[in-house]
C-alpha cells in the first residue's frame, strides 16, 4: 500500500526550502574561523539537511510501504561535503519487473526526478535484498558502499535483514587483500606519493580515502566501525586516535573548503585554486613564501601523518585477519627480530627506553639481508617514540656515529633515507632538514617538495656508484667508478636545498649548514670543506654550462679558477646531473648533457696543466674534421673554399664533427643566392642538427624561429656565424616540442620534410609576422614568472650577454628574435634552457643600437613586453 502524504510542499517551495537550507549552512561555515570542529559539524548538519529533505520527498511519493531508502557511500557515513554527490540505495521486498510493478517503477522514477528538480545531485540504485547479497559478491565496490549503508526512511526490517546478511558474508580476508590492491593501483594513479604537485585530497596517497580504506577493513573484520573501537581493540593506541582525529580533521577541513571556493564538486587543489583555498584560510604571502605554499605546506604535513598511520594499522589488520601474530622471528639482536622479511622490534617501549635504538633501526635494515620493511609494531613504536627525537637525540654522539655509518654503508642508502623520512625520524634527526618537508616550491621548475626533491638527487648520485645504472649516466658511472668517498656526494646532497625557503641565498645557508654538520659529526676538514664547496656551489656549474660561450678561453679559466682542482671539479660535476635530474622529468635532456660535460672536459684540462690554447686547440680540431672528410671520401681540399671565409670564433665553437658536416654540405654552394638547409639527427642522441647557409639579412634569425615555431620545433641551442663574405652559417640544435624523446627514426623521418619546408620558408619575402602570444599552461597562469631581462657588456665590451628569464610558451623564442632584428642586432651565440615550465634563455649579441644607452633601454622595453 502506497504511504500518502498528508499535506504535500510543493516542489518549487521545497526547492527553494533545500537550497536556502544549505545556502545558509554553507555561509556560515564560510564566515566562520576556519576549524576542524567547524567542518567537522558542517559535514553532520547537511547530511541531515538532505536526509529531511529526502524523508520528505519520499513520504510524498507513492512507494510501497515495505521499500526503505538507504544512505551509501560517504554519505551513508552521515557526512557530506558541500558539493558531494549523494548515493541512495532504494531497497524493494521484490524485483520491479512486470506490469503488477508498473506504477511502483512510475513512482521511483518520479521520486528520483523530484530530487534532481530540488537540486541534489543523486546517485541513485534500485535494488532486492536479494540483488544486493548478490552484487555485493561480484563487486567490492558494492560491497564497500554497503558497509556504510544506514536508513534514511521506510521499513527497517527489511534494511536490517538486507544488512546483517551482508556483513555475515564478508570474507574478511579476501576484503582486505582486495582493497589493500585497490589501494596499491589508486595510489599508482595518484602519482604514488603524497606530494603532488595538485594532490586529490581524498584519493591521493595520504588522502581521505586511505583512512577509509582503514576503517572498511576493519568493520569488515569487525573490529570496530570508529577510531574508539578500534582502539578498544587494541588496533591502535589513545595517542594514535588523537593523531587520527587531527589529520583526519585537518584534511576534510581542507577538502570542505575547497568546495567552497570552487563552488563545484573539486577534490584536487590544482593551482587555480590553491590562492583562493590558501587565503580562506587566512594565509599570506610572505617574503619568503606564497600563502599556497603555507597551505600546500599543512596538507602535505597532514598527508604523511596519514600515510603512516595507514600503513601501521593496514600491517596491524591484516596480521589479525591472517592470523599472523604469532610467525615464528628470527633474532637479528637483542632489540630486533627479522619477522618473515619485516624488521620488528623486540619490545613496543624500545625506543622509549633505549633511544639509541632509533637510528640503528635504519642502519640494521640496510645491513640485514632479507629484510624489507618495518613491520606495524617497528612503526607504531617509532610513530611513538618522536618525543624522544629531542635536543639530547640530536647530540648523542652514538647517534651521530650510527647516522654516519648509515651513510657509510656500501648499498642502501636511498632506501634508508625515504623510509627514515617516511617514518619522521630524518627531520627529527637532522633539524634543519625538518624545515623542508612538505615545502613546495611553485616556481615552474622543480615538480617535488624541497625533501622529495633531496631525496630524488640522493637516489641519483647513489646509481652513479651502483653498476646495474652504469647504462644510464655512462660517464658519470665511469667518474664515480674512480671516486674514494661516495659518502660525501651523499652528505652534499642531503644539504644542497635544505635551506630552501628562509630567504637570502640558501647555497650560502645550506653551506653554512654542512659546515656545522661536519664539524658535529666528525668529518674532516678537509672533508668538511669539500661538501661546503658542493653545497655553496651547487648551480655554479649549470648557470656556467647554460648560459655562457663556453669556446671563450677566459670563461674556461675563471670557471677552474673557482674549482680549484679536479677533485672539487668531479665531485660539483656529479651532483650537478643528479641535481638536474632530480628537479623534473622535464628537465634533462641530451643537449644539457652535452654542455655540462663539454664543461667539465675543458675544465679538467685547464686544472691539469695544460692552459687553453686557442690556436693548438683549432689547429687540433681542423686537422680531426679533414680526418673525418677523407672518411666520408671528400677530395682533399674540399674543405679550404668555406674555412677561408671564416675567422677564428667558427672554429672554437664547434667541434670537428660539425666542422666536417659543414664542409661536406655546402663546399659546392658557397656562392649560391638561395639558402641552403641541411639536417641531421642529433649526434647527441635526442632531436635534429639543422644547418643553414644563407645570405646574411638583419632578420634572418627571427624568420628562422619563426618556422621552427610553426612546425612544431623547440629550439635548445643555437650556433650563428657570418662569413666573410656575407653569409649566414647556423647550425641549431631542436627537439619535437609534442614528443622531444622521441627515438632517431622518427626524428629521420622529418630530415627531407624540415629542408624543403625551411628552404621555402627562407625564400619568402613578406613582413615577419606578428608574435601570437602563444598559449600558457594553468600552472604558468597561477604561478607566473615576473620577465626579466639583462644586458651587459662581455669583458672586452665588444659583444653583449642578454640573459631573458620569462613563463614558457610557444612562440617565445621568435618574439624575441623578431624584437633583435628589427634593430639590427646580430646573435653569435644562443642558449636556450627550458626549466619546467620557466626558460632562461642566454644570447651573445652585437649592434650599434647597444652603443647607446636611450637605444639600449628601448631594446629592453620592447624585450620585456614581448616575453610578457
Amino acid at each position: 500500500m502506497p504511504l500518502a502524504a498528508a499535506s504535500p510542499v510543493p516542489l518549487a517551495e521545497l526547492r527553494q526550502q533545500f537550497k536556502g537550507g544549505k545556502q545558509a549552512l554553507l555561509d556560515t561555515f564560510a564566515a566562520a574561523r576556519p576549524t576542524v570542529s567547524g567542518a567537522a559539524r558542517l559535514l553532520k548538519v547537511l547530511a541531515k539537511h538532505v536526509d529531511a529533505t529526502l524523508v520528505t520527498l519520499w513520504r510524498q511519493s507513492a512507494l510501497p510501504a515495505g521499500a526503505a531508502l538507504v544512505a551509501v557511500g560517504g554519505y551513508g557515513r552521515g557526512e557530506l561535503f558541500p558539493y558531494s554527490d549523494v548515493d541512495v540505495l532504494v531497497l524493494v521486498p521484490e524485483p520491479l519487473d512486470g506490469e503488477a510493478h508498473a506504477a511502483t517503477r512510475a513512482a521511483l522514477s518520479d521520486f528520483i526526478t523530484a530530487c534532481w528538480d530540488i537540486g541534489l545531485e543523486i546517485g541513485s540504485s534500485v535494488r532486492t535484498a536479494e540483488e544486493c547479497w548478490a552484487e555485493a559478491a561480484r563487486d567490492i565496490t558494492v560491497q564497500t558502499s554497503l558497509i556504510e549503508s544506514r536508513l534514511i526512511c521506510g521499513a527497517r526490517a527489511l534494511f536490517t535483514h538486507m544488512s546483517t546478511q551482508q556483513r555475515a558474508d564478508v570474507d574478511a580476508g579476501a576484503f582486505m587483500r582486495a582493497k589493500t590492491l585497490e589501494m596499491r593501483q589508486r595510489h599508482t594513479k595518484y602519482e604514488d606519493t603524497p606530494y603532488s604537485l595538485e594532490p586529490n585530497s581524498k584519493e591521493s596517497p595520504g588522502g581521505l580515502r586511505d583512512l577509509q580504506v582503514v576503517m572498511w577493513v576493519a568493520h569488515a573484520a569487525g573490529l570496530g566501525k570508529s577510531w574508539a573501537e578500534l582502539a578498544a581493540n587494541g588496533l591502535i593506541t589513545p595517542f594514535e586516535v588523537k593523531q587520527l582525529q587531527k589529520h583526519e580533521g585537518a584534511l576534510k577541513l581542507i577538502r570542505a573548503r575547497l568546495h567552497l571556493v570552487a563552488k563545484r564538486r573539486e577534490d584536487r587543489l590544482v593551482f587555480d585554486l590553491q590562492t583562493a583555498v590558501a587565503e580562506s584560510f587566512g594565509y599570506e604571502a610572505t617574503r619568503s613564501e606564497r600563502a599556497s605554499e603555507a597551505l600546500m605546506r599543512r596538507y602535505y604535513w597532514a598527508a604523511k601523518a596519514v600515510t603512516q598511520l595507514n600503513q601501521i594499522l593496514m600491517l596491524n589488520i591484516e596480521e589479525r585477519v591472517s592470523h599472523s601474530e604469532a610467525t615464528p622471528m628470527r633474532p637479528i639482536n637483542a632489540r630486533f627480530l627479522d619477522k618473515a622479511g619485516m624488521l620488528e622490534v623486540t619490545r613496543d617501549d624500545l625506543y622509549v627506553d633505549n633511544p639509541h635504538a632509533i637510528i640503528e633501526t635504519f642502519l640494521i635494515y640496510q645491513q640485514t639481508p632479507g629484510i624489507k620493511g618495518l613491520s606495524a609494531r617497528t612503526l607504531r613504536a617509532l610513530y611513538n617514540a618522536r618525543h624522544v627525537m629531542n635536543g639530547k637525540f640530536r647530540t648523542d654522539p652514538l647517534n651521530r656515529e650510527m647516522f654516519m655509518d648509515i651513510l657509510r654503508q656500501p648499498e642502501g642508502q636511498t632506501h634508508a633515507f625515504r623510509l627514515m623520512n617516511q617514518t619522521s625520524v630524518l627531520g627529527r634527526y637532522l633539524w634543519v632538514f625538518r624545515g623542508i618537508v612538505g615545502r613546495m616550491q611553485h616556481d615552474l621548475f622543480h615538480v617535488y617538495t624541497v625533501d622529495q626533491h633531496i631525496l630524488m638527487v640522493l637516489r641519483n648520485v647513489r646509481r652513479f656508484f651502483i653498476p646495474e645504472h652504469a647504462h644510464e649516466y655512462p660517464f658519470c658511472s665511469q667518474l664515480a667508478a674512480n671516486w674514494d668517498k661516495p659518502w660525501l656526494l651523499y652528505v652534499a646532497a642531503l644539504f644542497h636545498d635544505v635551506a630552501k625557503g628562509r630567504g637570502g641565498d640558501h647555497s650560502e645557508l645550506g653551506a653554512e649548514e654542512v659546515q656545522r654538520f661536519g664539524r658535529s659529526h666528525g668529518l674532516s676538514r678537509e672533508d668538511t670543506e669539500l661538501v661546503a664547496f658542493l653545497v655553496g656551489h651547487h648551480l655554479t656549474m649549470s648557470r656556467v654550462a647554460q648560459k655562457e660561450d663556453l669556446s671563450d678561453p677566459e670563461v674556461i679559466t675563471r670557471f677552474a679558477a673557482q674549482m680549484k682542482d679536479a677533485r672539487h671539479l668531479t665531485a660539483l660535476y656529479l651532483l650537478t646531473v643528479a641535481d638536474i635530474r632530480g628537479t623534473s622529468p622535464k628537465v634533462w635532456n641530451a643537449w644539457k648533457a652535452r654542455l655540462l660535460e663539454d664543461l667539465y672536459r675543458y675544465t679538467l684540462r685547464v686544472l691539469g696543466g695544460s692552459p687553453p690554447n686557442a690556436d693548438a686547440e683549432i689547429e687540433a680540431r681542423k686537422q680531426e674534421a679533414q680526418q673525418i672528410l677523407a672518411l666520408h671520401a671528400a677530395l682533399p681540399g674540399t674543405e679550404q673554399p668555406l674555412w677561408k671565409t671564416l675567422d677564428v670564433s667558427y672554429f672554437a665553437r664547434h667541434d670537428a664533427a660539425e666542422i666536417a658536416w659543414h664542409a661536406r654540405a655546402l663546399w659546392r654552394h658557397l656562392e649560391t643566392t638561395t639558402p641552403v638547409v641541411s639536417a641531421r639527427p642529433s649526434p647527441i642522441g635526442e632531436g635534429l642538427q639543422v644547418l643553414v647557409f644563407a645570405p646574411d639579412q638583419a632578420d634572418l634569425f627571427a624568420r628562422l624561429c619563426g618556422y621552427f615555431d610553426g612546425a612544431g620545433f623547440s629550439i635548445q641551442g643555437a650556433k650563428v656565424h657570418t662569413t666573410r663574405a656575407g653569409y649566414a652559417l647556423d647550425t641549431f640544435q631542436v627537439v619535437s616540442a609534442a614528443d622531444p624523446h622521441q627515438g632517431v627514426a622518427a626524428y629521420r623521418d622529418m630530415i627531407s620534410l624540415v629542408e624543403n619546408q625551411m628552404q621555402q620558408a627562407l625564400r619568402t619575402e613578406s613582413p615577419l609576422r606578428e608574435p601570437s602570444r602563444g598559449r600558457v599552461s594553468r600552472r604558468v597562469k597561477s604561478f607566473p614568472v615576473t620577465p626579466r631581462v639583462s644586458l651587459r657588456p662581455d669583458e672586452k665590451a665588444q659583444r653583449w650577454l642578454l640573459s631573458v628569464s620569462a613563463s614558457d610558451r610557444s612562440g617565445l623564442l621568435y618574439a624575441i628574435a623578431r624584437v633583435l632584428g628589427t634593430h639590427q642586432i646580430s646573435i653569435q651565440l644562443a642558449k636556450v634552457s627550458t626549466l619546467g615550465e620557466r626558460v632562461e634563455d642566454t644570447f651573445l649579441v652585437s649592434g650599434d643600437a647597444l652603443q647607446h644607452a636611450k637605444h639600449q633601454l628601448q631594446v629592453e622595453s620592447e624585450l620585456l613586453d614581448a616575453v610578457a
